[in-house]
Parts: structure tokens; C-alpha cells; sequence
């Protein structure tokens, strides 16, 4: 017995469904000595009698109820096939790393601005980040470093540069550097920084560790659990609001954020410049190129276009981030 030939079956489970072979010619769209012509051809591959023709059409045999389940399966399957490459796409799922990360802004202003992107956004953290859901297919583009971090992108992860989201420091309004209208890199060679988010391994951790090692600045990755008493050990940083309370009411602490980060507004904190040059964080586009998503072009072309290159010389990023920010 050959194979089953999906055009027959579906012509057996149209005249099965309608009772007349004028009806089922009429659902398909064919001639009613087409639909005649492949019941004949099935009962020939079958070897049985597939409808009883009677005066008021035709009516399944024994042998044709037992096939029917079979076939309206066979059918299903079949259209559950193409429908997956041919169906209206699911919506374009992009992960950001947190409700205030600069991507959240940043694909907030994009979607506003096409509001036909049918795009839903996949909120990450410090456990399962941007970069994680995407290589696990969770998502089908991601923001993130492309560089760095406990494990290495897959080659089939590709990437464009999204924005060089600029750093700054914050600190209290007692601190020593509060009243300063800037401060170069070199003259924080020695200064402590607190950054509690470099707690966990990640590719934004290995960039505060490559920024420590060019510019002399110590990065304090410590979770200092006498501030915060409440949060376990195991929840990862603890909240930005509880962290600039911190900073605020101390005249030692400083810690960095980005330009693009929507930091909690607090009336003691003081925001000041790092120049000469100024440390940014290398945010890339991330997606999966063997199996793109037919949305992905749109968001790469957009971003691709908008990418603040024009400040990207004076910035210090790490050297192995500078070929796709800076190619030659």
C-alpha cells in the first residue's frame, strides 16, 4: 500500500461530513467528478468500499467509519504543519532586565512610536537574565552585553549596538565629591564604589571588573547585609529604592548609574559626571539568526539607525566590546 495522499483523504472527510459528493465538491472548490475520482482512487488504495450511494447522496460504510477519526486526525496534523510557516506569527517576544533598565525606556519610545509592532516585552532579572531567556528560546531578541558574563553567547546569537548608556556617580549630598561639577576616571583610581547589582556572576559584573582593572576604581560587590537585614541571601541585589535610601544618608557611599537607568528620585542625591574619558555600558541587540522571528527586522533596523554613535569615542568600554561599537 502507498502512502496516503492528503488530497483524497480530505475529499473522503468533506463527502463523509456532507452527505452528497455535489456538497463536498462544492466545500473544496472542485468539480464533483474530481471529488468521485479521488474516493475511487482511496477505496482502490484501501481495498474497500468506502460510501454506500444512496438517493439522497451517499452514506459511509463500516470500513469508513473506522477510517474517519483517522482521517480528520491525519487532516489536523497536516494543517497544524503548515499553519506553523504560514500562519499569522505570534507576537515578537523581547526581554529587557527590569522595568527601569534603559531598553525598558528605550522600547517604550519605539513602541509608541509603531504601535502596529505587535511586540510583547519579557521582563528578566539577575538569575535568569535577558541574555539567558533568549538562548534558552524563551524570547526571539534580547538586550544585553554581548560580551562577558559565566557562559559564552552561541554562535547562532547575533548582535548589533543598541546604545552606550553613559555612567555617572551618585552619592549623598554629605559626600566629598557631591559639590563637583564632574570627575575624571583617573581621579577615582582608589575610590570604592559600591555596586551590590555586581553581587552575581554576569556579563555586567565581568564590565565592573574590566573598568576596576583600567582605572584603579575598587569596586565594592559586597551585599552588605547589615543594610538591608530583610533581604535573603538568595533573592540577588537588593531593590534599587533601598539602595538609594543607603546612598543618601551616607557622606561615604557612592555607587554608579547609568544615564538611560530611571533611578528613584530622592531629594539628597547628588548625580555627578565621570569624564576623561566616560565609562559606558556596551547595550547590544541580541537574536537567534537560524531561526529569526519575521518581526526581527523592523526592531533591528530601527535600532540599528538609532544607535548613539556619535558619543561612542569618548567613551571607555571594555576592549573586547570596541569591534562592535567601534569597528574600524
Amino acid at each position: 500500500m502507498g502512502e496516503l495522499d492528503l488530497a483524497t483523504v480530505r475529499a473522503f472527510v468533506a463527502v463523509a461530513d456532507e452527505g452528497q459528493f455535489s456538497a463536498a465538491a462544492a466545500l473544496l472548490g472542485i468539480s464533483q467528478q474530481a471529488v468521485s475520482k479521488r474516493i475511487a482512487r482511496l477505496e482502490k488504495q484501501l481495498g474497500r468500499d468506502l460510501f454506500d450511494r444512496v438517493p439522497t447522496g451517499a452514506t459511509p460504510t463500516a470500513a469508513a467509519a473506522r477510517f474517519l477519526p483517522n482521517a480528520r486526525s491525519l487532516l489536523a496534523v497536516a494543517d497544524e504543519a503548515v499553519a506553523t510557516v504560514v500562519r499569522q506569527p505570534r507576537p515578537l517576544r523581547v526581554a529587557v532586565l527590569g522595568e527601569r533598565a534603559t531598553e525598558m525606556r528605550a522600547m517604550r519610545y519605539y513602541l509608541g512610536r509603531h504601535p502596529d509592532r505587535d511586540t510583547e516585552i519579557v521582563l528578566t532579572n539577575a538569575f535568569v537574565t535577558s541574555r539567558d531567556a533568549l538562548v534558552a528560546g524563551r524570547v526571539d531578541a534580547s538586550f544585553a552585553r554581548a560580551h562577558g558574563g559565566p557562559r559564552a553567547l552561541p554562535a547562532r546569537i547575533t548582535a548589533i549596538p543598541f546604545h552606550l548608556d553613559q555612567l555617572h556617580l551618585l552619592v549623598g549630598k554629605g559626600h566629598p565629591l557631591a559639590g563637583r561639577a564632574a570627575v575624571t576616571l583617573g581621579e577615582l583610581a582608589g575610590v570604592t564604589v559600591w555596586v551590590p547589582g555586581t553581587s552575581v556572576e554576569s556579563e555586567w559584573t565581568d564590565y565592573y571588573r574590566e573598568l576596576s582593572r583600567y582605572s584603579g576604581v575598587v569596586i565594592d560587590s559586597s551585599r552588605r547585609a547589615d543594610m538591608f537585614p530583610d533581604i535573603a541571601g538568595d533573592r540577588g541585589p537588593a531593590p534599587i529604592a533601598m539602595v538609594i535610601e543607603h546612598i543618601a544618608d551616607s557622606d561615604t557611599l557612592a555607587t554608579f548609574s547609568a544615564d538611560g537607568f530611571e533611578s528613584p528620585w530622592h531629594p539628597h542625591i547628588r548625580r555627578v559626571p565621570v569624564v576623561d574619558p566616560t565609562p559606558a555600558y556596551p547595550h547590544a541587540l541580541l537574536w537567534d539568526r537560524t531561526d529569526p522571528h519575521p518581526g526581527i527586522a523592523d526592531l533591528v533596523a530601527y535600532f540599528r539607525d538609532n544607535y548613539n554613535r556619535d558619543i561612542a569615542r569618548d567613551c571607555w568600554i571594555p576592549e573586547i566590546d570596541r569591534p562592535l561599537f567601534l569597528p574600524a
